[in-house]
């Protein structure tokens, strides 16, 4: 047996005699950290990742390239109040020290490790940059100005920002001090205590101390001493009129009971009255009054336990030993997660990969997306109106963890989406409209009335959208006005055929609560003689007025059905298999979706189609980007656009959606197994 194997066998069972031990909470917080401080060595390592494939399948330029998910910032009336307290945590890590000068380099600051990580495998988004805010410097009073008047606008409440106190030295102190010192910045703060030693590790352990703590009696009484002018600044979170003091791992200190006593008494005979003892959840999972604290705060991803999926994904550099998770398990788990016998503030994460701190060997969740962090985000706030009505508080994780991948802030891929996932999950879920939407790619103007002529014959009310390349937007109004037809116009570059601009139009359709679409496009297929009809037999069998009616009655009574296909046009997806495989294995990597099944599974071929919005979120929330979609060069097969068109049954079906056909919906039969008459097998 190899040494990694027998490390690992070792680690599984000292685990599982340890979870098997009778032991209180508190003791079994104690003896995990001590063990992992001082033989994390002994963690084994998860499983490998798949060879790479043939040739990569990401945009290899840059990192930064925005998503389609991708939002500007936008200001919008918030509740009032709003039901809950959003706090973020606050990393003031991003100037220069003379301690970081010392330790990592002339100059270092949090963005040299951020700007230096490499993609690991697949898919992985590093570097990870920012957006509007750019590599600002905290030594600026203006940025976290500029930070406050963003997280206001969004929803954001407060920042618990993190303490650096080493028995009376401070590290990082100074955009406190700027807050402080400046009542312009008219924002709440709450002090975190990372009463954990600095490691070269970047995980507070034992190993490689830079500098350490020195936990005693007289040092709790200094550290509350000195922090006494922020815990009475009038702008200073409060809870009950209480100032919020919070400790990231109490675990460490040699008598948590204690210490609280001291600061009480301390603030008490100091004029500021009691406080509100928050401890975090990182490491410690105690009942806040068997330590003298009054609550505790959710910090996801800490202290879970899920199952790598590293095996799924494709490396980019074999020598890669980090992990990869799913984060969905996470917000799964948390939000299934029962409510403790005491006050536990919910936590959430908008993502973690730690990549920046630990290159090669980071660990990495993915699959977030704003729109299931906006349903967590959601959960979250309902979780804390339940728990403490009187103080509804929320903790993320984080505001700006860059190099830990954990940030609200604007990104360069995303911008403001997470934040505007917040500014949602403050109101009630989308009202569904009951109105179907046609979605049209109109790239021969000429061939719009034959579509428009079909809609018009089903007698239903559609809201038409028309996605129209940018060199033929003139032409295409000119065809609307000659129409008279109403419908809503997205001017789009010419990348990625009808299925780019597809993408783009259905995630804001799904946002405005559309939830029924038939997409549509004026296909000619110049390249073959029976482009005509091939568009003529997919539009007929999609929205004939039988057909239309039959549609829309099915998916308002089956909430389970999501894409209603042409017959004779749904072809097994290992019919056109060659030159498409590789990005269809990577669309699936992207989307969380299993690998297909080319001997059973099938897609609709000509991308014409009923569909029901949600069940293609996998597919839509995908982290895709133009840049991903190749140059428009006339190809006929082995684009991003071909591969999506590949994908969209598979996603729905990785939903739980059924995928039909339009002649099972009115009582006909499906078109027999047949050659298809509109593609060779390839």
């Amino acid at each position: 047996m190899s040494a990694p194997a027998l490390r690992a066998l070792l680690f599984r069972a000292l685990r599982a005699g340890f979870r098997l031990t009778p032991m209180p909470v508190a003791t079994r917080d104690r003896l995990r950290q001590r063990f992992l401080a001082r033989h994390a060595d002994l963690v084994p390592t998860g499983p490998t990742g798949k060879a790479a494939a043939p040739s990569p399948h990401r945009s290899l330029d840059h990192a930064g390239h925005r998503l389609l998910g991708h939002v500007g910032l936008t200001r919008a009336a918030l509740p009032s109040p709003l039901p809950a307290t959003i706090v973020a945590f606050y990393l003031p890590q991003f100037h220069p020290t003379p301690e970081n000068d010392a330790w990592w380099g002339k100059g270092f600051t949090e963005w040299r490790n951020v700007t230096r990580a490499l993609p690991q495998f697949e898919g992985h988004a590093q570097p990870r940059l920012p957006g509007d805010l750019g590599y600002y410097d905290l030594r600026v009073p203006g940025t976290m100005r500029d930070q406050v008047d963003i997280a206001k606008a969004y929803g954001v409440s407060a920042f618990a920002t993190y303490f650096y106190w080493f028995a009376g030295k401070t590290l990082l102190e100074e955009p406190l001090r700027h807050w402080l010192d400046d009542r312009s910045i008219d924002f709440p703060l709450a002090l975190c205590w990372a009463n954990e030693n600095w490691s070269r590790r970047w995980d507070g352990r034992a190993n490689d101390v830079l500098i350490g703590q020195a936990h005693s009696p007289d040092d709790d009484l200094a550290f509350i001493e000195y922090v006494a002018p922020y815990l009475r600044d009038p702008r200073y979170l409060r809870v009950d009129g209480k100032p919020v003091l919070m400790v990231y791992r109490p675990g460490l200190l040699p008598d948590a009971r204690a210490t609280a006593a001291r600061w009480r008494t301390w603030c008490r005979d100091h004029g500021i009255g009691d406080l509100h003892l928050v401890y975090v959840q990182s490491f410690d999972n105690v009942d806040p009054a068997s330590i003298g604290f009054d609550a505790a705060a959710g910090f996801p991803p800490n202290n879970t336990s899920l199952s790598p999926i590293t095996a799924a994904h494709r490396l980019i550099n074999p020598a890669y030993a980090g992990e990869i998770l799913d984060w969905r398990a996470l917000a799964r788990q948390a939000m299934s997660a029962d409510a403790p016998g005491y006050t536990l503030y919910p936590g959430i994460n908008p993502g973690w990969d730690n990549e920046a701190r630990r290159s090669g060997r980071g660990r990495t969740y993915v699959h977030a997306t704003p729109r299931a962090f906006e349903v967590w985000a959601r959960h979250a706030i309902g979780q804390a109106q339940k728990r403490s009505p009187k103080a509804p508080l929320v903790f993320v994780n984080a505001w700006n963890e860059w190099a830990e991948g954990a940030v609200l802030e604007p990104d360069a891929r995303y911008g403001y989406a997470w934040l505007e996932a917040i500014r949602r999950a403050f109101g009630a879920p989308r009202t569904l409209s009951a109105r179907p939407c046609a979605v049209i790619h109109v790239w021969y103007p000429e061939l719009l009335e034959e579509l428009v002529v079909a809609l018009r014959a089903t007698g239903k009310d559609f809201r038409v959208v028309l996605t129209v390349p940018s060199e033929k937007e003139a032409a295409v109004r000119a065809e609307v006005a000659r129409l008279s037809l109403k419908a809503d116009l997205f001017v789009t570059p010419n990348r990625g055929r009808d299925i780019l601009p597809f993408l783009r139009v259905a995630r804001q359709l799904l946002d405005e609560g559309e939830d029924l679409v038939v997409k549509l496009h004026t296909k000619r297929s110049v390249h073959r003689d029976d482009g005509a009809a091939w568009r003529a037999e997919l539009v007929g069998r999609l929205i004939a007025p039988e057909r239309t009616a039959a549609a829309l009655e099915a998916f308002a009574s089956r909430p389970e059905l999501g894409t209603v296909a042409p017959e004779g046009h749904v072809q097994p997806l290992g019919f056109y298999w060659g030159a498409n495989e590789a990005n269809v294995d990577y669309l699936c990597s992207l989307m969380g979706i299993a690998q297909p099944d080319v001997r059973t599974d099938t897609f609709i071929a000509g991308s014409m189609f009923w569909c029901r919005l949600a069940a293609l979120v996998p597919l839509l929330d995908a982290p895709l980007a133009e840049a991903d979609f190749s140059p428009e060069a006339g190809q006929v097969d082995g684009t991003m656009a071909h591969a999506v068109e590949r994908v969209v049954t598979l996603a729905a079906a990785h939903g739980g959606f059924l995928n039909v056909t339009a002649a099972s919906l009115v009582g006909q039969p499906d078109a027999p197994p047949a050659p298809y008459a509109y593609a060779q097998r390839g």
